[in-house]
């Protein structure tokens, strides 16, 4: 069910990656995803994926929560794996699909497709989300985001709108069980019919999904008015963020993986 979707949904733990400072984990999902692009053999794709399961074992979350993440893009990783398959330019045919053609080069890009786009989810969720809660991901992003404030850009507010979205994305996804329950007990059938009756379907649930989010964010503006809210401006934080020797190993542990994965895509 959207119940048990791990995005968005922090997950409390004593491990190395939750002891991290914040900023630290976003520096590691950016390094992650340039690796994860700069890939191409398989070889850099394999280290990449033991790397994950060395930060899965490292951040005591169960297994099962982490690869929750990928609920909401299964759909979009197998399309993306289907589309990829009959997309290949190559003479070693394996079988064919009328005008279509299943080649050893289509696979091998729809199997690199999907395992990419399946190793940036899991690293995102793992840093950000599961491991670090969305006040702390908002602080990191202000610290890392306050030097371009010289420039007229608008740190503070950028971080907390990135807060808010992590925050309700749970929340709107619990609303939106809610009320698929609800329309489903009135007689709304989501399961049956072809995809046009499907959407026609989700028509019931979209309209009163708006209404809540857009009554849940006025709410949320009252009570920030309410608590006098005037954005960045001389306010505290009740948790300083700090560097500590586990942030440097985890710096040099990044360093490894770049220096190997370079070395495995360009040299051997």
């Amino acid at each position: 069910m959207l119940g048990n979707i791990s995005l968005g949904r922090y997950y409390p733990a004593d491990s190395v990656l939750h002891r991290l400072d914040p900023r630290t984990k976003l520096l590691g999902v950016i390094v992650f995803m340039i690796l994860i692009f700069m890939s191409q053999t398989i070889q850099a794709m394999g280290l990449l994926a033991l790397l994950t399961i060395i930060l899965i074992m490292m951040s005591n979350v169960p297994v099962k929560q982490v690869l929750m993440g990928l609920k909401p893009i299964l759909f979009i990783l197998i399309f993306a794996f289907v589309l990829n398959v009959f997309s290949g330019n190559s003479d070693v045919v394996w079988f064919r699909i009328g005008p279509l053609r299943v080649t050893d080069q289509g696979v091998y890009t729809a199997i690199r497709m999907a395992v990419r786009l399946a190793l940036l989810i899991l690293n995102t969720t793992l840093l950000l989300t599961l491991t670090t809660t969305p006040v702390m991901v908002s602080d990191a992003m202000e610290k890392l985001l306050k030097p371009l404030s010289k420039f007229g850009f608008p740190a503070h507010e950028m971080a907390m709108m990135m807060s808010i979205a992590l925050r309700f994305v749970p929340t709107l996804l619990e609303e939106t069980e809610k009320i698929m329950k609800a329309q489903s007990s009135r007689g709304a059938d989501y399961d049956t019919g072809g995809l046009i009756s499907k959407a026609r379907g989700l028509v019931s649930v979209l309209i009163p999904l708006f209404v809540s989010a857009f009554k849940r964010a006025e709410d949320l503006a009252t009570a920030m008015e309410a608590r006098c809210y005037r954005g960045g401006e001389g306010r505290t934080r009740m948790k300083s963020l700090k560097f500590t020797r586990t942030d440097s190993a985890f710096m040099i542990f990044l360093l490894i993986s770049i220096a190997a994965v370079i070395i495995l895509q360009y040299v051997i």
